[in-house]
């Protein structure tokens, strides 16, 4: 049975709070407020904005299986073939690209250990060798992930509000990234795609190297680029 126009607008509703709230709690205005007024409390903001967010997503997951709706397509043969052969290449490439980060910092159990209260994260910008082609590899894998899976009704609204979601998110947190790192991210920005791979833009290592080394007048308490 199809789903209802109250159930679709439903989930739609439920993802549409989730991204909502998610983006507050990722704000560098809240980490500061937090930082400011109860800084006993900022070394494990990284930590509890990790673990809400995974509890966050278990009323939209939980509607999308529940209800899931007609079978809009699946892989068959040679295309289901392909379709798990890209998404575990996605999954590959993110366990892959895990050495290039500070897992630490980026689940927050460095600044729980070092009790950093700072509001932007430790770090200066560092690019992956996936960051010289998407500025937001983690997302690219994800989507690769999300549309190479058969669709019903209810994953298909989920997967188009991920979509939107990530899009949106990853404008948001650029804002944060030219914060932090200026001139650099700025240059980075304008020369490598978001989030879909283009032929002629992206970086090569040489120039990779460059971007990432502080000049003289910039800060180098900025954060890391990681975690998209």
């Amino acid at each position: 049975m199809s789903l209802s126009g109250t159930q679709i607008a439903s989930l739609v509703l439920c993802w549409l709070a989730y991204a909502a709230l998610h983006s507050v709690l990722a704000s560098l205005w809240l980490k500061r407020v937090v930082a400011a007024r109860w800084p006993r409390l900022a070394p494990a903001y990284r930590l509890g904005f990790n673990l809400l967010a995974v509890l966050l997503l278990v009323p939209p997951l939980w509607l999308t299986f529940a209800w899931r709706g007609p079978l809009l397509w699946s892989w068959d043969g040679g295309w289901a073939w392909l379709s798990n052969a890209l998404a575990l290449a996605a999954v590959a490439g993110f366990l892959w690209s895990t050495r290039y980060y500070d897992m630490g910092v980026f689940y927050g159990s460095t600044q729980w250990r070092t009790r950093e209260r700072a509001a932007e994260d430790p770090g200066g910008l560092a690019l992956s060798p996936l960051h010289r082609h998407v500025r937001h590899p983690w997302y690219s894998l994800g989507l690769l992930i999300l549309w190479t899976r058969e669709m019903d009704e209810a994953r298909l609204t989920s997967a188009l509000c991920i979509t939107l979601y990530l899009w949106v998110g990853s404008l948001l947190e650029e804002e944060k990234l030219l914060a932090f790192h200026g001139e650099a991210y700025a240059r980075y920005r304008a020369r490598v795609p978001g989030l879909i791979p283009w032929p002629g833009r992206s970086l090569g290592a040489d120039e990779a190297r460059a971007l990432c080394t502080p000049r003289p007048h910039q800060d180098d308490t900025t954060s890391t680029h990681g975690g998209s």
